[in-house]
């Protein structure tokens, strides 16, 4: 599955008192595969699954299959948390690399929100010494989801 055309806004740039550069760049990822398995006790409240998933960015961050993995806490019926780890590999603004996020959200009947942060040190190739957070908020039916994200590189 290609990822949905994007309705990227340009990448804005601020330079902040020691001289970095911090920019924020936007975009839009799709659900290219899901997998979820239960932990546990799969009919009890609470319970815990995991769960692999394969995204495809397009905007600011361009990545055609990201692997990542989640461990889910179900708390009700449809509501619950997460965190997990994605590995991107592609470019952020033209810049090609590597890195990996990781990911902490919440989800109920409307749902999903996440925030997400660069783990330090991940970034290769010209993506090496990135850093930076973002967030997105997918509602159930949407096709793709908009995302946001401030870095810094080097």
């Amino acid at each position: 599955m290609s990822a949905h055309p994007t309705t990227a806004r340009p990448t804005t740039v601020r330079t902040g008192t020691a001289g970095t550069t911090t920019r924020t760049t936007t975009g839009r990822f799709t659900f290219a595969d899901w997998r979820e398995e239960p932990v546990g006790a799969a009919g009890s409240t609470p319970r815990l699954a995991r769960s692999t998933v394969v995204n495809a960015f397009a905007g600011g961050i361009e990545a055609a299959a990201t692997s990542a993995a989640y461990t889910i806490t179900y708390t009700g019926e449809g509501t619950g948390s997460y965190t997990g780890l994605e590995l991107l590999s592609g470019a952020v603004d033209g810049r090609a690399g590597a890195f990996v996020l990781e990911q902490r959200g919440t989800f109920d009947a409307d749902g999903t929100r996440c925030t997400f942060e660069v783990v330090a040190g991940s970034g290769s190739g010209g993506l090496a010494g990135l850093s930076g957070s973002g967030a997105f908020t997918y509602r159930h039916g949407d096709t793709s989801v908009a995302y946001e994200f401030g870095y810094t590189v080097g």
